[in-house]
């Protein structure tokens, strides 16, 4: 009765939001790409792949936050055992590219499917999976209840399940009472990740506090930073010019950041303000907010890594491109991490912190409670409350290189001090993969 009515309701919501998803698609761009695989029609050349020898791991990663932790994994697992392979899937065109960027055959990156009984059959038999990994909370009914009757065990890995979430899921708690008990095993990044999953139906037995895997992130490939600094060499911004990184930044945020730069230009006249906006579909909207501040703008879209020196230097470099925050995180002198002073949630501070950057973050960090305290208890970060007193605390850090020093020295060692977590799921996934 339950999986009846979830798989009636589940194409009514489906085909109510695709108005929505096509929109997005075309203001987007790369959703068309590729678009077949979320019915599980895949090409020659995927199939072929797909039909490789074994039976892959299937690992689910919506997005670009969640594919961080699954490269970690996949090189985990492959240091232990090198013929395993992977197929990788994920939901969205930001995700979707970046993943074709980094996997390489024998691995396969694919759309992830719709989760409808027909359309995950198909991508069944297709893929062949041996088993089933879902980075964070990736709980999609049909798919690991179909892949549950074909003996196909189901793994989580980095865990969480936010208080929002939570709410969210308690109102169907009649679907996840049935569902979670056929996932084989739940590796959390906290405490309360644990009692969460189990308040919705997660076996106690199952579910193991790991940590966060975030913190087990690849270091910068060092090609990224070299295409950063060219960027940055290319607009005339000298190696001890200060670079501010604003990264996955939201609507409101960029105002806030120009605001920043213009109040700093008297003590640090060629501060270069580097903005990476989380979705860079919002370009033209950046741009009206600098333009009607008087700032004048580069953008990396229109500045390929073959393109001429602009004529001027400019105020702001717009990164409207996709893949390529890590390198200007790299690069940077101060970073700013987004989604945490206008929007609620936050974004990953690791990435910057990995790197010794040091982070200045919003009140908002409602998706990373547990990495926030981290970041809080060692000193590994500067949290402030409004617009107000983010601006005079990065005029402050500006001003200090010391404090810059102090602040990215502790991010980095919280980082190295956490990181170990993957190591544990990997071990977890090895002991569930069937024997072929």
């Amino acid at each position: 009765m339950i999986w009846w009515l979830y798989n009636l309701l589940f194409p009514i919501v489906f085909l109510f939001m695709l108005p929505h998803y096509i929109l997005r698609m075309l203001r987007r761009g790369g959703y068309a790409r590729n678009f077949g695989q979320r019915f599980g029609i895949y090409s020659p050349e995927a199939r072929g792949l797909l039909a490789g020898p074994g039976r892959p791991i299937w690992i689910q990663a919506v997005s670009v936050g969640e594919l961080a932790v699954a490269f970690s994994f996949m090189e985990e697992v492959r240091r232990r055992d090198p013929s395993v392979r992977f197929v990788l899937t994920t939901n969205t065109s930001t995700g979707h590219a970046l993943a074709l960027a980094r996997v390489r055959p024998p691995d396969v990156t694919l759309y992830f499917p719709v989760d409808v009984p027909w359309i995950m059959a198909r991508a069944l038999r297709r893929i062949r999976p041996a088993m089933l990994v879902m980075v964070e909370a990736e709980m999609w009914p049909n798919w690991i209840r179909m892949s549950k009757k074909r003996g196909i065990p189901a793994v989580m890995i980095n865990g969480r399940i936010s208080e929002r979430s939570f709410r969210g899921y308690r109102r169907i708690k009649f679907i996840t009472r049935e569902l979670l008990p056929r996932i084989h095993w739940f590796c959390v990044q906290s405490a309360g990740d644990r009692d969460r999953l189990v308040a919705l139906g997660a076996p106690v037995e199952k579910v193991e506090v790991a940590g966060s895997a975030k913190y087990d992130i690849e270091a910068t490939p060092p090609a990224a930073i070299a295409r950063a600094r060219a960027a940055l060499d290319k607009l005339g911004v000298a190696e001890d010019d200060l670079v501010l990184v604003g990264g996955s930044t939201w609507e409101g945020e960029e105002a806030i950041l120009a605001d920043l730069l213009i109040a700093a230009r008297e003590r640090h006249p060629r501060l270069m303000l580097v903005l990476v906006p989380r979705h860079f579909e919002r370009r033209e909207a950046v741009l009206a907010v600098l333009a009607g501040r008087g700032l004048s703008v580069a953008q990396r879209s229109l500045l390929p890594d073959d393109a001429p020196a602009p004529a001027e230097r400019p105020d702001v470099f717009l990164v409207d491109t996709t893949g390529e925050l890590r390198g200007f995180y790299a690069v940077a002198d101060a970073v700013f991490v987004g989604k945490s002073l206008t929007q609620t949630g936050g974004q990953n501070p690791i990435e910057p912190a990995r790197d010794g950057k040091p982070v200045i973050v919003g009140p908002h960090m409602e998706n990373f409670p547990a990495i926030a305290r981290d970041f809080a208890d060692a000193g590994a970060w500067v949290q402030v409350a409004d617009a107000a007193e983010f601006q005079a605390a990065a005029l402050r850090l500006l001003d200090d290189a010391g404090e810059r020093r102090r602040l990215g020295d502790a991010a980095a060692a919280l980082v190295a001090r956490r990181a170990g977590a993957i190591r544990l799921m990997a071990e977890r996934v090895l002991e569930a993969r069937p024997a072929e």
